[in-house]
């Protein structure tokens, strides 16, 4: 099973992550951000990868630093989890409509941590979550992952179903770009 533990504290924030890239879509998520342990939950169940996130923040200062980290334990874990990433397919994409929004996602598990975004210039607050908190998570994943990720919003308007159609859409990227497909590493590099 590929699974992955990872322990982070700073003075911002103190998180814990279990992932299981095997797993069926379980998930126990407890952060102090409302929005984000429901945008979590939705990864979890979405990308069918069992997680268990407990995280502590700041957030009387800012909601920023316990999502921008959440997004990073996460990374730091699935490429733990990864191991050798000897046998996925690598690639994932989907688009992941939500109501009136409409999102592209697209990943490359490649060893090149790299993070393209665009929103339209959406701004604003999902209850008291500001929607741009989203890029933060995003980043810090693609980042530690060492992955590619392109996330890309067609349409939209509802910035709850925003965030939620781009979430969904990693979801669906990952759960492909992990599937076992053979034996080998898939790079010419023979590494990635």
């Amino acid at each position: 099973m590929r699974k992955a533990h990872i322990t982070r504290q700073t003075r911002e924030t103190k998180i814990e992550v279990f992932l299981n890239l095997d797993g069926e879509g379980s998930y126990r998520v407890e952060t102090p951000v409302g929005f984000l342990t429901h945008m979590v939950e939705t990864l979890a169940r979405h990308a069918r990868f069992d997680i268990e996130l407990y995280a502590e923040g700041d957030v009387h200062v800012s909601y920023h630093h316990t999502v921008e980290d959440v997004g990073i334990v996460l990374g730091m874990a699935f490429l733990q989890a990864l191991g050798d990433k000897r046998g996925i397919n690598r690639y994932g994409y989907a688009i992941v409509p939500m109501d009136e929004a409409l999102a592209m996602v697209s990943v490359d598990i490649s060893g090149r941590p790299l993070f393209f975004y665009e929103d339209l210039n959406l701004r604003g607050k999902i209850t008291e979550f500001d929607f741009e908190l989203i890029w933060e998570f995003f980043k810090g994943f693609a980042l530690e992952s060492k992955s590619t990720l392109h996330i890309r919003v067609i349409s939209g308007k509802i910035l709850h179903h925003v965030a939620e159609a781009c979430f969904k859409g990693l979801a669906l990227s990952l759960r492909q770009a992990v599937s076992l497909t053979s034996g080998g590493i898939p790079s010419t590099k023979g590494s990635l």
